[in-house]
C-alpha cells in the first residue's frame, strides 16, 4: 500500500465513524427534534476545541449477529475540549449507533476520558441519549455501567461531574447522572426513569406516559433529580456554559473571577424598603439577592422544585459565591424536606470546590404536619445542619427578618462557623414567633383574663419588645453587626475579601456518616 492510499484509508475511517448511524438515522434524531451527538459537542465547546479519542473503537460482540455490525465508536464520542478556553472532558452518547446502547468497549471509552479527568484536574461533561445497556452482550454490558459508577464516585467532591439527559435515560443508566454534580434535561425530548410505563402498568396497573414519569417538568419541579430544565437542546448546552464560568476546574483550584465595573461599594437605596413592616406580609427574596450581586445577575439552580428555599450562584466583587435563601413567597420561607435536601447538596457542591457561601435568612422554623413528620423532617432537615456545619468554606450570613427556633440554627448561624454574619434592623431572632411564645408562657394567665384577646395583645406587644429584633443576638456576638439594608453589598464583599485566605477543617476521619 502506497503512502497516499494509507492516507486515503485514514480518511475514508474518519468519515465512516463520522457518518454515525448513517443519513437516515440522522435524519430520524433531526425529526424527533434532537441534535447528533458531534451538533451537540459543536454546540458546548468552544470552536475548533474538542480533540477526540478513541474514533476507531468498535465492540468485540460476536452475539446475535453483532459480528457483522461494527460501526467506528460504537455508539459514543469522548474526548477533550474547551469552554470559555479552560479544558474539560466530554462524552456524548449517540442514539443513531445501536440506539446509544452501552457495550462494554463503549464503557472502557467513557472511563477513559473520566480517568484523564481524575489525573489531569478537569471537570467531565456527559451528554446522555441511549437506550440502555446493549441486551445483546449481557452482563458484560451491566459491568460497564458498573465501572462508569464507580468513577462517578471516586470523581465526587475532585473535579466537577455535569450530566445533561438529551433523550432517553432508563434503567441503571440513570445511576450515573444521579451521582453526579448537576443534572440538566430538555423539555419533551428526554426523560429519566428506573422502571419505565409498561413495567409500572404491568406491576402496580397505574398508566403513566414517559414525560409525565420522568419528564423535564417532572424531574424538575417534582422529583428534584434534575437541576435544569432546558426547553430546547441549544438552551440547554448554552446552560451548561454559562454554570461552567463559576466553577473551578477541581478542588484544589479557586473558582474563576470575572472583574466587573459595579462598585463593590454601591448602595441600593430600594434595599430599605423591600422588608415590610408586617411581619407576616411575603416579599421576593431574590429582590434582595439580585440587588446585592455584581451587575445583579443571578444564575438559579432548581428554580421550580422546592420554591420555598432559593439557592443559585453569583457574584461578589467579580468573585463567585454560592447563595442559599429562605423565599418568604413560598411556605413563608419554612425549612420543609424537599427544601432540606435541595440545600444541603447545594451548600456541600459549593464546599466541595472551594465556593463560598452567602445565606440570606427569612425562616419562621420547619415546616408543620404529619406529612413532614411522617416522611422523615427529622433527618432530612439535619442533613441540611450536617452540611452547613460540615462547611470549610468562607460562610456569610444576612438575617433580613425571622430567624426562628431551631431552624436559626440551621441557616448558617454563627454557631455552626458562621464567618460574618449580619442581620438588619427588621430581624427577629428568638425561639419562635411574639404569637406563640405567648400562648405557650401565659396560656394560665390568659384563661383567667377578663379579656383574653386584650391580655394576649399587651403581652405579645410585650414579647415583641423584648425578644423580636437582632440585639439581643448582637450583645451575645452572634450577630457581628446589625446593618442597614442598603449596605448589604459593601459588608458582604469587605467580609468576602477578609475571609478570602480563611482555612478551617474538620477532624481527621474516613468520612462523616450524614443522616441519609
Amino acid at each position: 500500500m502506497s503512502l497516499q492510499e494509507r492516507f486515503d484509508e485514514l480518511r475514508r475511517r474518519h468519515a465512516e465513524a463520522e457518518l454515525a448511524g448513517g443519513e437516515e438515522r440522522v435524519r430520524r434524531q433531526h425529526t424527533a427534534g434532537k441534535k447528533t451527538a458531534r451538533e451537540r459537542l459543536e454546540l458546548l465547546l468552544d470552536p475548533g476545541s474538542f480533540a477526540e479519542i478513541d474514533k476507531f473503537v468498535v465492540h468485540q460482540s460476536h452475539d446475535f449477529g453483532m459480528a457483522g455490525q461494527r460501526v467506528p465508536g460504537d455508539g459514543v464520542i469522548t474526548g477533550s475540549g474547551r469552554i470559555h478556553g479552560r479544558p474539560v472532558f466530554v462524552f456524548a452518547q449517540d442514539f443513531t449507533v445501536f440506539g446509544g446502547s452501552l457495550s462494554e468497549a463503549y464503557a472502557r471509552k467513557i472511563c477513559k476520558v473520566m480517568d484523564l479527568a481524575m489525573k489531569t484536574g478537569a471537570p467531565v461533561i456527559g451528554l446522555n441519549d441511549s437506550g440502555g445497556a446493549r441486551i445483546q452482550e449481557g452482563v458484560v454490558s451491566l459491568a460497564g455501567y458498573a465501572d462508569i459508577f464507580l468513577r462517578n464516585t471516586l470523581a465526587s467532591g475532585v473535579v466537577p461531574q455535569i450530566s445533561a439527559v438529551m433523550g432517553p435515560c432508563a434503567g441503571g443508566a440513570v445511576y450515573s447522572p444521579a451521582i453526579t454534580d448537576f443534572v440538566f434535561m430538555v423539555k419533551h425530548t428526554s426523560y429519566m426513569f428506573v422502571t419505565g410505563p409498561d413495567v409500572i402498568r404491568a406491576v402496580t396497573h397505574e398508566t403513566v406516559s414517559a414525560e409525565e414519569l420522568g419528564g423535564a417538568a417532572t424531574h424538575g419541579a417534582t422529583s428534584g433529580v434534575a437541576h435544569f430544565a432546558a426547553d430546547g437542546e441549544e438552551e440547554c448546552l448554552a446552560l451548561i456554559r454559562e454554570l461552567m464560568t463559576f466553577l473551578p476546574r477541581n478542588n484544589l483550584e479557586d473558582p474563576p473571577l470575572r472583574p466587573t465595573q459595579d462598585p463593590v461599594d454601591r448602595r441600593d437605596e430600594a434595599l430599605q424598603t423591600i422588608v415590610p413592616d408586617q411581619p407576616n406580609k411575603p416579599y421576593d427574596m431574590l429582590d434582595i439577592i439580585r440587588a446585592v450581586l455584581d451587575d445583579r445577575y443571578f444564575f438559579e439552580v432548581q428554580a421550580a422544585f422546592a420554591p420555598n428555599l432559593v439557592v443559585g450562584f453569583g457574584r461578589l466583587g467579580g468573585r463567585p459565591i454560592g447563595i442559599v435563601a429562605n423565599q418568604p413567597l413560598h411556605l413563608a420561607g419554612c425549612l420543609d424536606i424537599s427544601a432540606s435536601l435541595k440545600g444541603a447538596r447545594f451548600v456541600r457542591f459549593c464546599d466541595c470546590f472551594n465556593i463560598p457561601l452567602v445565606t440570606f435568612e427569612d425562616v419562621p422554623g420547619f415546616l408543620p404536619g404529619t406529612a413532614q413528620e411522617f416522611g422523615g423532617i427529622i433527618k432530612h432537615g439535619a442533613k441540611l445542619l450536617y452540611a452547613f456545619c460540615e462547611a470549610t468554606v468562607p460562610k456569610l450570613t444576612v438575617i433580613t427578618r425571622k430567624a426562628y427556633g431551631g431552624a436559626y440554627c440551621v441557616m448558617s448561624s454563627k454557631h455552626i462557623r458562621g464567618d460574618a454574619n449580619f442581620a438588619y434592623p427588621t430581624a427577629e431572632i428568638a425561639v419562635m414567633g411574639p404569637d406563640g411564645a405567648v400562648n405557650i408562657l401565659y396560656r394560665r394567665e390568659m384563661e383567667r383574663a377578663k379579656d383574653p384577646a386584650a391580655f394576649k395583645e399587651e403581652k405579645t406587644r410585650e414579647y415583641r419588645e423584648k425578644f423580636a429584633h437582632p440585639y439581643v443576638a448582637a450583645e451575645r456576638g452572634y450577630i457581628d453587626e446589625v446593618i442597614e439594608p442598603r449596605d448589604t453589598r459593601a459588608r458582604l464583599v469587605a467580609a468576602l475579601e477578609l475571609t478570602r485566605t480563611k482555612r478551617d477543617a474538620n477532624p481527621p476521619k474516613k468520612h462523616g456518616n450524614i443522616p441519609l
